[in-house]
């Protein structure tokens, strides 16, 4: 059941997207006040305290159950559930890192104020992702997290790298902006109207059923962009790579969440497969993309000789992961299988975000990109080593973190829902990850370096981002029955 609120007590449920929102327009603020400034202590101070109590909103919300009962807002429009404060813990966790890692990454660089702000316009645009329950705020939000990151890939105007990679990320989001909201125009001409509860009421398959089709498979497409889900994957490597480590971080592990968070509230409260299953069964095209997704990502990841592009292509393993979230339905497991994709983007947000901050830390000190630039790393940053480790061996899914658990879940939960195969080909795809994952371990820990490593500097927001993303990976495993409780209890919200 959905409860509604009149206009003066929206405020109090949005606070979390409000606080982000405000955290950015004073960010601008103190940039037109003065445009040249370099107060990195200001900036990230700004960003990551907004972030921090953004989150802590959210967490309160939980906590005190705000979300047990959906509340509707704008008529409709946005709705704020457990499953909406849960991802936006998400983001804001990932935001947090990001901008305290970003006070030495983005040190001597230009355009700071604006890059702190767009860091933060996106997460806002995520976390109105989340709460979105109309195709129309779907839309915009949508773009509201993806216009600022298309510049925040290219921040690095010197780079020829960054600014290939964004333009690049431009022009590919653009067309898929373009498919998805073609697709909501059929959808809203079959059923006249963009709510997703009027949507799935006013389905009427048998009169245009090619048209709906369509239109859903659209949105899919849409939606397979966001969370780099093959065929939609391509343009993932290439703004990864060439983006800074720390976007690249929030992009991966942020930006993939918010896809999956709006895919999961559409495909569910407006396309019942129930109703369209005759017209479209979009549990069937969730099925072929999660294996394909996997497979190809982690086959591609295993070929790589760079460790940021492995990374990348190891987001795109994850992406198939998860997509068994939607890919095991209707198989009377629904809650532990939707959950179970939930508790697994938590986890990998700190692991994945983490992985991505070594590689920024690694950037700072003047270390080569490929496996063999990390032989002996260790010798040098012992600390810094262990919680790269910890992030490859988790993201392998081994027993020392929440890694593991999370991957127990969700491919348990296929299981019960007899979706065994799917269970089956992410396991494979998990023991192939951890051929590549331990090459990163290999290096720093066994072998040799082929020439003298000098760590240049201690760059402290890099590290105390870098270990406070490990040691919430290992210390959400002991910490996991009250996680994976508020991820089944936010997809019970959203499967009522």
């Amino acid at each position: 059941m959905a409860q509604a609120l009149g206009a003066g007590a929206d405020w109090t449920t949005m606070a979390p997207a409000i606080v982000l929102g405000l955290t950015a327009l004073i960010l601008l603020v103190v940039d037109s006040v003065s445009p040249d400034t370099s107060n990195r202590p200001l900036l990230a101070g700004i960003s990551t305290l907004g972030a921090v109590i953004a989150g802590g909103l959210a967490a309160l919300s939980i906590v005190s159950g705000t979300g047990e009962e959906a509340i509707m807002l704008y008529d409709g429009a946005l709705v704020v559930d457990t499953m909406s404060l849960f991802f936006t813990l998400i983001f804001t966790s990932v935001t947090a890192l990001v901008c305290v890692a970003s006070y030495d990454y983005m040190k001597g660089q230009p355009y700071q104020a604006e890059f702190y702000s767009l860091v933060v316009l996106a997460a806002t645009g995520m976390t109105l992702m989340a709460s979105s329950n109309s195709l129309a705020t779907v839309f915009v939000s949508l773009e509201l997290a993806s216009l600022p990151s298309y510049g925040l890939v290219a921040i690095l105007k010197k780079n020829r790298g960054s600014v290939e990679a964004g333009l690049k990320y431009f022009l590919i989001g653009a067309l898929s902006s373009a498919i998805f909201a073609y697709g909501i125009s059929l959808v809203y001409g079959v059923t006249g109207h963009l709510q997703l509860e009027q949507v799935a009421s006013n389905l009427n398959v048998e009169a245009l059923p090619g048209i709906l089709g369509l239109g859903v498979l659209m949105v899919l497409g849409g939606f397979a962009f966001k969370t780099a889900s093959v065929p939609f994957h391509f343009w993932a490597p290439e703004a990864y790579e060439g983006a800074p480590a720390p976007i690249s971080a929030f992009l991966s592990s942020a930006s993939k969440a918010a896809g999956f968070a709006v895919a999961f509230r559409v495909f569910v409260t407006a396309f019942p497969i129930g109703d369209v299953a005759a017209t479209v069964d979009w549990v069937l095209a969730f099925q072929i993309l999660a294996v394909i997704t996997m497979t190809l990502g982690n086959f591609a990841a295993a070929t790589q000789d760079k460790v940021k592009r492995m990374l990348a292509y190891s987001s795109i393993g994850h992406a198939g992961y998860v997509l068994i979230g939607l890919a095991a339905l209707t198989g009377g497991n629904d809650d532990w299988v939707m959950g179970g994709a939930m508790m697994h983007l938590l986890v990998y947000g700190f692991m994945n975000t983490g992985a991505f901050l070594f590689i920024a830390l690694v950037e700072n000190w003047g270390v080569g990109r490929t496996f063999e630039d990390y032989n002996g790393l260790a010798t040098k940053a012992p600390i810094a080593c262990v919680a790269m480790t910890v992030f490859m061996f988790n993201l392998a899914g081994l027993p020392i973190g929440a890694g593991f658990m999370s991957k127990y879940v969700l491919f348990g939960a296929a299981v019960g829902a007899g979706f065994w195969w799917l269970a089956a080909v992410g396991a494979v795809n998990s023991a192939l990850s951890l051929y590549y994952y331990s090459r990163v371990v290999k290096a720093m820990w066994i072998e040799e370096p082929e020439s003298e490593l000098t760590i240049r500097s201690t760059p402290t927001g890099l590290y105390v981002a870098v270990l406070a993303a490990a040691a919430a990976t290992v210390l959400l495993l002991p910490a996991f029955n009250p996680v994976a409780d508020t991820a089944i209890n936010a997809a019970l919200t959203l499967l009522g």
